[in-house]
């Protein structure tokens, strides 16, 4: 048994990956990722069982593999006793109030001590720091810039899950501002067209004035929430991830006048390992 091997495993809305991690190199193993979709509308036993054959998959590619198993999962949760309290979001609404942690023990034929769960934005920065963009920061905030607003911060070794999606920010909080649902609202407001997400917003700057306009907007509002965020920590690296980040050259200028403006002179910096991140900050919950 090799015990700097275990599983990192991500969980999404409509995905499950996981993927080997050497905890001596801060790496996934090359070619042991594995991806599988999730009915998360199922019920609490399809949705452990798909769970369950994905990470077993993943651990039959290495006979010396720990039992451990890093998990970043969604909140509303409870961590530390394994306890899913998502309600409302149209997603995993079979697992609220159950023991997610032990039943998936159970699932695996492992102790529940086995597991380790955290936030999915905390093991983005967790991962950042373990071995990405922010390696070597002793003081530093990260975001994911996606359908919501993640959010953590990692100082003094330890990560905070962060709460930045209910900061208050003009008429309501920072997320109704920096996300994906805003980009796609205020598109149908100022055009009457409906589009599906950032990227197809994305693709009409070229030929269309709201969009450049839009992603300036979005540029001054990130702008702004960091600034108070990383006053708050202290941070000297901000780490910024999710599928928005694809457009950087179009609201990241933007961003770092405003933060200039606050007298913050720390440039954001984009998360280097993409979906790597969650796994390698989930596999390192296991040290």
């Amino acid at each position: 048994m090799n015990k700097n091997i275990v599983v990192g495993t991500d969980i999404g809305g409509s995905h499950i990956t996981a993927a080997l991690i050497d905890l001596n190199d801060h790496k996934i193993i090359p070619d042991s990722l594995v991806r599988r979709h999730v009915n998360a509308k199922g019920n609490c036993e399809e949705i452990l069982n798909e769970w369950r054959e994905a990470i077993n998959e993943c651990k039959s590619q290495s006979p010396e593999i720990t039992e451990k198993i890093g998990i970043a999962m969604p909140g509303p949760f409870d961590y530390q006793k394994g306890i899913s309290y998502i309600q409302g979001l149209d997603k995993f609404e079979a697992l609220y109030n159950l023991n997610v942690k032990a039943l998936l023990a159970e699932k695996l034929n492992i102790y529940s001590t086995s597991i380790f769960m955290m936030n999915d934005a905390s093991c983005f920065l967790k991962g950042e720091v373990f071995g990405g963009s922010a390696k070597g920061s002793k003081n530093a905030i990260g975001i994911t810039l996606g359908t919501g607003l993640g959010s953590a911060s990692f100082k003094d070794g330890i990560i905070h899950d962060g709460d930045l999606f209910m900061m208050p920010y003009k008429e309501a909080t920072a997320e109704d501002y920096v996300s994906t649902r805003w980009f796609i609202q205020e598109y149908k407001e100022r055009t009457g067209k409906s589009v599906s997400n950032v990227k197809e917003i994305y693709e009409r700057v070229s030929s269309d004035d709201t969009a450049v306009r839009l992603f300036e907007e979005f540029g001054n509002n990130l702008g702004q929430v960091l600034a108070a965020y990383s006053k708050k920590w202290n941070a000297d690296t901000i780490v910024i991830g999710g599928n928005i980040i694809n457009a950087w050259e179009l609201f990241m200028p933007q961003t770092i006048n405003v933060l200039m403006s606050h007298s913050i002179i720390i440039s954001p910096v984009k998360a280097m390992l993409g979906e790597e991140a969650a796994l390698l900050g989930a596999g390192s919950l296991c040290i």
